[in-house]
């Protein structure tokens, strides 16, 4: 994890800094969200002219608007002008989406704060523990070194990303309780929270699913098995991506799979493709095809036709083989 020295480096760009932009990952998520609104709010306490950025035209998912300060992150093909760019949540610069070329060309004013085991480090500063749950738990403890008062908003922020990225507590370090523990302390209504960004569907929702998951296939790839779901075009254009991005939750320990991967189809022949597993190193998988994550979940993009995109899965499942197995090294 970082030590003081590199979290006393971060703030020292901060202390320097007048405007910052905060920027999170394409198709964000609630630990992406809760990063970019936690770390604007916290900023403005120190006196900060900060913003929230996301590399994308299209909008966050509506369950993410519950975080706190989420309205007001800017979403878009143009960066506003800052002295210092804060990148969270982001498994590479790739990530930052219509913002990666203005990263790369600005990489002496850009810290990066993530817990991506795939992340190769690409700011003047990174803040990178690839054993944290969540980004906001590296965030929690920076922030501590800055001395920011926690407040109820930044504390729901915080919270969001950790219960989300630990799929509701069901992996992390014990540490992860104290976490919670500490952010439920500043009056957080658990129960509404978890409700906003897990619970809550409708009959049209649900229909989706069934419509989707009706269709689970079992695949083979050399030594392994692959659940898989398709969520094509045709299907999903229009509907609730919350609910299409948590089908993936569905298919992660399926009986008699060793991992699980969803096809999305959000633009004709381009497929962003979700995997995870209980016991194999899909980062791995993920990397070999462009992408990466974590060691259980990462993902990556494909293009072609929905035939062309799964056989490429396969193929590389079979390519990379047992190293899947040995590369893992996973506790949940």
């Amino acid at each position: 994890m970082p030590d003081n020295s590199q979290f006393h480096a971060a703030s020292d760009l901060v202390e320097t800094a007048h405007t910052i932009g905060v920027i999170g990952h394409l198709r964000p998520d609630a630990d992406a969200i809760g990063s970019v609104a936690s770390t604007v709010a916290a900023l403005k306490q120190l006196g900060k002219e900060v913003f929230g950025a996301i590399g994308q035209v299209d909008p966050m998912t509506e369950n993410l608007l519950t975080i706190p300060g989420a309205a007001e992150i800017i979403f878009g093909e143009t960066l506003p002008d800052a002295d210092l760019y804060i990148v969270v949540d982001c498994g590479s610069i790739e990530r930052t989406g219509a913002f990666e070329s203005f990263i790369v060309d600005n990489s002496d004013k850009v810290l990066v704060v993530d817990h991506h085991a795939t992340n190769p480090g690409f700011g003047t500063i990174n803040l990178i523990d690839v054993d944290a749950e969540s980004t906001t738990t590296i965030l929690y403890d920076w922030f501590d070194a800055m001395s920011i008062q926690i407040t109820p908003d930044i504390a729901h922020g915080l919270y969001a990303g950790l219960l989300t990225d630990t799929g509701c507590f069901r992996w992390g370090r014990p540490v992860m309780h104290d976490m919670a523990k500490e952010l439920m302390e500043f009056g957080l209504d658990i129960r509404s929270i978890s409700a906003e960004l897990l619970d809550q569907t409708s009959v049209d929702d649900l229909r989706l699913v069934g419509q989707i998951v009706s269709k689970i296939e079992l695949k083979e790839a050399g030594p392994y098995t692959l659940a898989v779901l398709i969520a094509d075009f045709d299907t999903i254009n229009g509907r609730s991506r919350a609910v299409v991005e948590g089908l993936i939750e569905m298919v992660r320990a399926v009986d008699g799979a060793d991992f699980g991967a969803v096809f999305k189809e959000y633009e004709r022949g381009v497929y962003t493709v979700s995997l995870r597993s209980s016991h194999l190193s899909v980062a791995s998988l993920a990397v070999h095809l462009g992408g990466g994550g974590h060691i259980p979940a990462a993902g990556y993009t494909a293009r072609g036709s929905e035939i062309e995109a799964l056989d490429t899965l396969i193929e590389a499942t079979v390519t990379l083989g047992e190293s899947l197995r040995s590369s893992a090294h996973i506790d949940v």
